[in-house]
């Protein structure tokens, strides 16, 4: 069972919601190359708001995730991209169906 998560809720800036979206539906071919990272989701909450949800069986799996490709991409397009700084969320799993 996946023991740790990670939740990332991104505000996109006016205008750039479709660019948000081209740049989470790229990160997915990265993320296939994360031997660490069990599911990985990019999910819209709303018009504007959006997020990336992933498990990991071990904190070695997250902290990998936390300091790849994906996370140094985000973080240097986020004031292109996002109208407030990325919300990311460190997450413990207690219980799950897979």
């Amino acid at each position: 069972m996946d023991r740790f998560a990670l939740l990332a809720q991104l505000k996109a800036r006016p205008g750039k919601e479709r660019d948000v979206e081209q740049f989470l539906v790229s990160a997915r071919l990265l993320v296939l190359q994360e031997i660490g990272t069990t599911s990985w989701y990019a999910v819209k909450f709303d018009s504007s708001l959006y997020g990336i949800f992933d498990t990991f069986p071990d904190q070695a799996g997250r902290d990998a995730h936390v300091n790849g490709e994906i996370a140094r991409l985000l973080f240097a397009r986020a004031e292109e991209l996002f109208a407030e700084p990325p919300v990311i969320q460190m997450l413990d799993i207690l219980a799950s169906k897979a």
